[in-house]
C-alpha cells in the first residue's frame, strides 16, 4: 500500500508514541502485531504511515528533525523503541495563540514549555508547508483549552484540502458549523476528544453500561485522575480545564440510561503529580442500587502510561481517514468518531460504535 501522509500540530508525548510505534510496528508481523486494536485497516498496516509535517511552538523542538524533536522536553513519555533514525522532517515552528497557558511560565524548564525565539507562521505558510509535504492527514495534538489554536489549524486543513482528525476537546467535529464546512468540501472529519486505547473514559462508559444492561441503578459516580505531564500541568487552569470536563463528563451520561444530575457524577482531571510524568493514574466510584434497592459501590484504580494509550487509537483512525480519502468520502465519520472519540458528533454505545466503525473499514457501514 502507499505511504499515509500526516502532519501533526503538537509534537508533544502523545505524538512521540505516535512516532515510536510506526517504527515499533514496522519490524512485527501481523501474527504477533500486539497492542493494536487492529493490525489491518482496509489493507493499511501501522508502518504505512508517514509523518512528513510537524509543527511546534516549543524552541527545543523547532528546527530540529521529528526524530529528536520527539523526545526533547517536556515530553516525558516512555521510550520503547531504539535507535530511531533521522526523518529529514524538520519540525517548522507552529502558531502560538492560546496553546501556551500563562501560568506554565511559573514552572522549571523541564516540565514546561520554553517558546521558541521564532516568527510564527500566517495560515497561508501553513497550507503552504501542507500541500508541499503532499499531507492527506492533518492531526491536533495541542494542550487542552487551546481553542483558537485548533480552529486555526482547522482552518487550514479545510484551505489545504487535507483530512482533519482533532484529538483534543475543542469541538470541531461536534460542531455543526464545522462539520458542514467539512461535509461541503467532501474532506474527511473525526473528532473530538481522543478516547484512550483502555483508558479512564472507556473503563468509566463499560462499567456504566454494565450497571445499565445489568439492571442496576446508578446514583453516584466519580472519575479523578492524576498525572506528571505538561497535559495535567495545563489543566491546573481550571478555565481550560471546562471542555475535557464536558468531554468525559457526556461520555459517561451518554451510556448511563437516565443522566445523572449534575451533583451526582464528578469526571475530569484532578491534579498534577510532577513525579508520575506520563503515568495517568485513575480513581473511579460508581454507587447503585440491585434487586430490593440494596445498596453496592464498586471502586477502582487503573494506572497507565497515558500517551501510548493513546496512540493505539489514532493509528486506527489515521487509517480510517485514510480509507474516506480513498473513498472520496468527506464530512465527519461517524462511525469512527464514535468509537475513536469521547465527543463525537453522535454518542453509540460503545459495541455499536465498534460495528459501525467495522462496517465502515469494511466499506459497507453508512456515512451518517
Amino acid at each position: 500500500m502507499e505511504k499515509i501522509r500526516v502532519a501533526i500540530a503538537g509534537v508533544g508525548n502523545c505524538a512521540s508514541s505516535l512516532v515510536q510505534g510506526i517504527h515499533y510496528y514496522q519490524a512485527k508481523a501481523s501474527a504477533d502485531g500486539m497492542g493494536l486494536m487492529h493490525w489491518d485497516v482496509g489493507g493499511y498496516k501501522p508502518s504505512d504511515v508517514t509523518v512528513v509535517a510537524a509543527f511546534d511552538i516549543d524552541g527545543r523542538k523547532v528546527g530540529k528533525d521529528l526524530s529528536e524533536a520527539i523526545f526533547a522536553p517536556p515530553n516525558c513519555t516512555k521510550r520503547f523503541v531504539g535507535r530511531i533514525p533521522a526523518s529529514g522532517v524538520k519540525v517548522a515552528m507552529g502558531r502560538v495563540l492560546d496553546g501556551f497557558p500563562q501560568h506554565m511560565r511559573d514552572y522549571d524548564e523541564d516540565r514546561t514549555f520554553v517558546p521558541a525565539d521564532a516568527t510564527e507562521p500566517a495560515r497561508e505558510d501553513v497550507v503552504k508547508a501542507l500541500n508541499e509535504s503532499g499531507v492527506e492527514i492533518l492531526l491536533t495534538y495541542l494542550p487542552v483549552g487551546s481553542e483558537e489554536a485548533v480552529r486555526f489549524y482547522a482552518e487550514c486543513a479545510l484551505e489545504a484540502g487535507v483530512a482533519l482528525i482533532n484529538n483534543i476537546p475543542v469541538f470541531i467535529a461536534s460542531d455543526p458549523v464545522w462539520a458542514k464546512r467539512f461535509a461541503d468540501r467532501e474532506i474527511p472529519l473525526i473528532g473530538d476528544d481522543v478516547k484512550s486505547q483502555l483508558g479512564a473514559t472507556i473503563v468509566h462508559r463499560a462499567l456504566a453500561d454494565l450497571f445499565r444492561k445489568r439492571g442496576v441503578k446508578l446514583e453516584r459516580t466519580y472519575q479523578l485522575n492524576t498525572g506528571g505531564n505538561t497535559d495535567f500541568l495545563n489543566m491546573l487552569d481550571r478555565y481550560r480545564l471546562s471542555s475535557k470536563k464536558k468531554s468525559k463528563t457526556e461520555a459517561v451520561q451518554s451510556v448511563a440510561g437516565i443522566p445523572l444530575e449534575n451533583g451526582n457524577i464528578h469526571i475530569g482531571p484532578s491534579d498534577y503529580v510532577p513525579w508520575q510524568k506520563d503515568n495517568k493514574v485513575c480513581f473511579l466510584r460508581m454507587e447503585g442500587r440491585i434487586f430490593g434497592d440494596i445498596p453496592i459501590d464498586l471502586e477502582l484504580r487503573l494506572s497507565v502510561e497515558d500517551s501510548p494509550n493513546s496512540a493505539g487509537v489514532v493509528i486506527d483512525a489515521i487509517r480510517c481517514a485514510k480509507l474516506a480519502l480513498d473513498r472520496r468520502e468527506g464530512g465527519v465519520l461517524y462511525g469512527p468518531s464514535a468509537y475513536f472519540m469521547k465527543r463525537p458528533p453522535r454518542q453509540y454505545p460503545d459495541d455499536e460504535a465498534y460495528l459501525m466503525t467495522e462496517a465502515f473499514i469494511r466499506g459497507s457501514g453508512r456515512l451518517h
